[in-house]
């Protein structure tokens, strides 16, 4: 094991220009734009163009997040994908991904853990790092969940986004330097919130699609209240591995899937809400792709300043759960 620090090199986003606006949505569905709002936090999101996809979307924040950190793609020795919505089940994004790069000896992998992608990625990223075989990462996640979005469904139709975003991970550098993470998960839960078909249990079969199983459900009221005591736990957790507390934080950014977990989540931390990091009501819920993207805006928007310590909080279908904790 390496005793050099991991940083956080670069950062990169991207988001489709398609907006999809509550406003497009009430001709859709019933609903309506104070419903979404009030309920959400959302506005707006963002959808892919015929022709994107996860690995394309990957590609232009992963370009943008090599060139912040001066690595050329050459040089990457890990590509690590977060994704629940792969270009395909085989191979895997990363793969794809590395192709769009130019690379052709990183070893590359995708991650499962649905909203906690990212950070799932992370922590695999760095615990890598250290291990002392690899000096650059690449951590991403990309989502398409326009792709697996019942547009027929009012309650989960409004909630979801398209867009992905980036972070490079390097040994030895001090700016953004990854102090500790917590990763968890529970599969008693499984079924708050999950795609039933597509997989190998339930193929796709005409009936299937008939039916709309091969789009995501959710249980939301159960839901509200496992994410936000597990994000609390989750933080809790990585800040007592580091011997810090909430009133160490400089800034929470959580997983953006609504404003109301978010706001429950930071009260319960006790930090204050002008410290909370928000852009769900511009993109919505874009699964394990809400984080790095936060992450990039602060970053590219100079809202991060040298000393600050920023707390990543995460919930997901697994269930999952994490939190990561960075000293920029």
């Amino acid at each position: 094991m390496t005793d050099e620090k991991i940083g956080i090199a670069g950062t990169g986003f991207y988001v489709p220009e398609k907006v999809l606006t509550n406003a497009d949505l009430e001709k859709m569905v019933d609903t309506s734009d104070e419903w979404i709002l009030t309920r959400t936090g959302i506005r707006e999101r963002r959808i892919i163009a015929p022709g994107e996809t996860a690995s394309s979307m990957a590609e232009q924040a992963s370009r943008q997040a090599l060139e912040v950190a001066g690595v050329a793609p050459e040089d990457l020795d890990l590509i690590i994908v977060g994704t629940i919505t792969p270009d395909s089940p085989l191979p895997s994004t990363a793969c794809l991904l590395q192709t769009r790069l130019g690379n052709t000896t990183a070893a590359c992998f995708d991650v499962s853990a649905a909203c906690c992608g990212f950070i799932f990625a992370l922590e695999l990223g760095q615990k890598l790092l250290q291990g002392g075989r690899y000096r650059n990462a690449l951590v991403v996640s990309s989502e398409v969940l326009s792709s697996i979005t019942d547009w027929e469904d009012r309650d989960t139709c409004v909630l979801f986004g398209d867009g992905a975003g980036v972070a490079v991970l390097s040994k030895g550098c001090t700016r953004g330097e990854l102090l500790d993470c917590y990763i968890g998960s529970d599969g008693e839960y499984a079924s708050l919130l999950a795609i039933e078909a597509g997989g190998s249990a339930c193929p796709i079969t005409s009936e299937v699609l008939k039916e709309r199983k091969h789009f995501i459900r959710m249980e939301g009221n159960k839901i509200f209240k496992l994410a936000v005591a597990s994000m609390v736990r989750s933080a809790q957790r990585v800040l007592k591995q580091t011997g810090l507390t909430s009133k160490d934080v400089t800034w929470l950014l959580p997983h953006q899937a609504n404003l109301r977990i978010m706001k429950a989540v930071a009260k319960r931390l006790k930090i204050p809400e002008n410290q909370v990091y928000i852009n769900v009501d511009r993109y919505g819920n874009m699964s394990g792709a809400t984080v790095p993207i936060g992450l990039a805006e602060m970053d590219n928007n100079g809202i991060l300043k040298k000393g600050d310590l920023l707390l990543m909080v995460a919930f997901g279908g697994g269930l999952t759960w994490g939190a990561s904790l960075v000293r920029w």
